[in-house]
């Protein structure tokens, strides 16, 4: 089933040739399929399991050669609610703050009052003790005398009786630790001692309160002190503070700042009005000053048009007259003409209005020059009234604001010697007053079991870590190797249809022959593969069969030759076929089939010097004609790219059904790429797990750039245990294929099969 499935994949990726593009896109393509990954983890489960196994059985033995560690808790309530002794923000500490209290309770200073302590209540236990060497079931794990038995360790073991020095316990193995919600804290200490792992908290607790007593009694005292000096400086400074108000109201003749800045204030806000109008109404006769100074030196004409003095009824009604006078004279000029009593006298009564209009428009000139002349006065007098009344107000505010400085210092010397007077009074009343920061609610007992390590969970942890570090280093060498390994391999990373597997040789048998183990093992998997091939090349292009299959690869020593000589057995069983050994370099068929390096063969018929019936060897038993290499030229590429080896290939594809040649390796010499260019088809044949991927893309990438694009790819020598490990159960039954066509010809199947 699995033979007939590989060949209807073949068939149906032949059906459509790959270009270089579409070659490279379809390697490109990344499929996350989950089962890859577990049949990783199926065929690495047996390394992954050992590794995590020892990583375990290390943590097991490190967690024996741990010392074990013992941890004790105190329970203390702090009174964060207790009164203020001296409340001072300078000298009290804010005792609001439970944060501040548990970095006072873990402060250096405490913590070296406590070690001190012990040392007194334990003086024993801080002398130098004998060193101390772990045992795992009573025998000793001494690392440091293993490494120097072994030669690494550069320092001098100390000798077993030798004593260890003191060890003062360290403020690290403390935790201090608060609820939320609640006064109450939680003072942990691990130690290798169970009996200081106790004897510490309870320790620090009652340092911390002797300490808070005796640092509030000396800050009461030095608070008394400091403000006995303070009070006498404070009523110092309020009384010159209020000496020198006084003067200085004296000095400025105040009697009512604010009633005399209120009037100045009245004052001022008037001129500012009057100052408004002023402009507004400079601003109306500046724009007809501006008007008449651009007009001036212009005929009359123009200067009547301006708005000012176009507005003017006098101006307006000699502006009539003059247009009226003029329409006249117009009349009287096209009947009389010019020397007419009449038209003589309407000139002289027109010369007079205009010069009626020319006075009457220098009036209104002049009188719109003296208007902006007094409004400009105006607004200047104004304005200096306004900058003057300022100047008082000014100088108003200076004084108020002098004053007000005075105010305020003599108010705030008052204030604060008011103040520090009352501190003073409650201070004396309250100095004999003593209560404690907090309180022991639980004192901690001597533990009786270590707190760590705990083994079991960090054997555990040990082995998880280890199984995670197994399976990614089982992915890394996965992803390190570049090889192809499984069919799947051939599509994915080359983009080429699989032609099928073959398995690799185990040469359990003496006589075992791999160029006739398709003759010799026909029901073999090895001869059944070769059948399944043979039936994808005859399908893979149906109206117009291979007749010369060439068969080539990247190296050397990946079985092409193997595969050729079979597979012209299996298409010598179906019609005429002959197989060429054209590998110039190293052949190796004609050995194989027992002819001699002098046997004529490619060489001779290509040259002409032998006649094809001399070059051509009939073999018996076998249903093939063998053509070996001849005599190994002196520059093989030359001679089978020359027109006369194709002219051979063409005289032999007439008396030969399928021609098969076996071709030197493609990345080593060029001589499979000349022969791929008068060849039907090119198989490519890689070994299972040798070459890199990369390597044979490039090579079938050579292929294609002269239109040869290989039919299929023979994957060979490949383990079937590795193949089943690849596909898991679906392909298991690889390993047991050989069994079952070994069995495949017995007497009882002939006669099933007879039947």
């Amino acid at each position: 089933m699995v033979l007939v499935n590989n060949t209807i994949r073949f068939m149906n990726f032949t059906q459509k040739q790959l270009t270089s593009s579409e070659f490279t896109n379809s390697v490109d393509e990344n499929e996350v399929d989950l089962r890859v990954y577990l049949n990783i983890i199926n065929r690495y489960k047996w390394r992954i399991l050992r590794l995590t196994l020892l990583i375990g059985l290390l943590a097991w033995l490190i967690s024996y050669t741990l010392q074990p560690i013992y941890t004790a808790t105190t329970t203390f309530l702090i009174n964060v609610e207790s009164p203020n002794i001296v409340s001072v923000q300078e000298f009290s500490v804010r005792n609001d703050q439970m944060k501040t209290q548990i970095d006072i309770l873990s402060s250096m200073q405490v913590w070296e009052e406590t070690v001190a302590r012990i040392q007194k209540q334990f003086p024993e236990k801080f002398q130098p003790q004998p060193r101390k060497i772990p045992s795992l079931f009573g025998m000793p794990l001494d690392w440091q005398t293993w490494l120097s038995d072994w030669g690494i360790s550069t320092t001098p073991v100390p000798p077993t009786n030798a004593l260890e020095p003191p060890r003062l316990p360290s403020k690290g193995y403390l935790v201090i630790q608060d609820t939320k919600g609640s006064q109450i804290v939680a003072i942990a200490y691990d130690s290798p001692d169970p009996e200081l792992a106790s004897a510490i908290p309870n320790t620090l607790a009652e340092v911390y309160v002797e300490n808070d007593l005796e640092s509030r009694l000396q800050m009461t005292q030095k608070a008394t002190v400091w403000l006995t000096e303070r009070l006498d400086g404070l009523r110092g400074k309020l009384e010159d503070s209020e000496k020198n108000l006084q003067g200085f109201t004296e000095s400025q003749k105040l009697v009512d700042v604010a009633g005399v800045k209120s009037v100045a204030s009245q004052e001022l806000s008037q001129i500012s009005l009057d100052l408004g109008s002023a402009r507004r109404k400079l601003a109306e006769t500046s724009n007809m000053y501006e008007q008449i100074q651009r007009a001036k030196g212009k005929p009359l004409d123009v200067l009547v048009t301006i708005p000012a003095v176009f507005a003017d009824p006098l101006v307006g009604s000699l502006k009539s007259t003059e247009v009226g006078l003029e329409q006249k004279a117009s009349e009287l000029g096209k009947r009389y003409g010019s020397q007419h009593p009449e038209m003589i006298a309407v000139k002289t009564e027109l010369e007079t209005n205009r010069a009626n209009l020319a006075r009457a428009v220098q009036r209104i000139i002049d009188s719109v020059t003296k208007q902006y002349e007094v409004d400009r006065a105006n607004v200047a007098t104004l304005d200096r009234s306004m900058r003057q009344k300022e100047g008082e107000i000014q100088s108003i505010n200076r004084k108020q604001y002098d004053l007000g400085v005075r105010q305020r210092d003599v108010e705030a010397n008052r204030q604060l010697y008011d103040m520090f007077l009352a501190r003073f009074k409650e201070t004396g009343v309250t100095q004999t007053e003593q209560k404690t920061i907090g309180r022991i609610v639980d004192a901690a007992v001597t533990p009786t079991t270590a707190y760590k390590p705990k083994k079991l969970k960090l054997v555990a942890v040990a082995m998880i870590a280890g199984l995670l570090f197994s399976i990614f280093l089982a992915f890394l060498l996965e992803h390190l190797n570049n090889t192809l390994k499984h069919g799947d391999d051939v599509e994915q990373k080359l983009g080429m249809s699989l032609l099928g597997i073959l398995p690799r040789l185990t040469n359990r048998k003496s006589k075992q022959r791999p160029l006739f183990v398709f003759v010799e093992e026909e029901h073999s998997y090895f001869a059944e593969s070769i059948r399944s091939m043979r039936t994808g090349i005859m399908l893979s292009n149906v109206d117009n069969p291979h007749k010369t299959l060439l068969v080539t690869s990247s190296l050397p020593a990946e079985g092409k030759t193997t595969f050729a000589t079979n597979q012209a057995f299996a298409l010598g069983q179906l019609d005429k076929t002959v197989l060429i050994d054209a590998d110039m370099r190293r052949p190796s068929v004609g050995k194989g089939f027992g002819l001699t390096d002098n046997a004529p063969g490619l060489s001779e018929m290509v040259a002409g010097t032998k006649p094809f019936t001399e070059c051509i060897h009939r073999l018996e038993g076998v249903d093939i004609d063998l053509i070996p290499s001849g005599m190994l030229p002196p520059n093989p590429l030359e001679l089978l790219s020359s027109q006369h080896f194709a002219e051979v290939l063409k005289e032999l594809e007439k008396q030969y059904k399928y021609v098969v040649i076996d071709s030197a390796p493609i990345h080593a010499v060029s001589d499979a790429l000349m022969i791929a260019k008068v060849a039907s088809a090119v198989i490519y044949v890689t070994k299972a797990d040798f070459t890199p991927y990369q390597l044979i893309r490039g090579d079938i990438r050579r292929l294609m750039l002269i239109n040869k694009t290989p039919i299929g790819v023979v994957l060979n020598q490949v383990i079937p245990k590795e193949l089943s490990r690849y596909y898991g159960t679906k392909y298991g039954y690889y390993g047991g294929y050989s069994d079952y066509y070994g069995t495949y010809g017995s007497s009882a199947t002939k006669k099933i099969v007879a039947s």
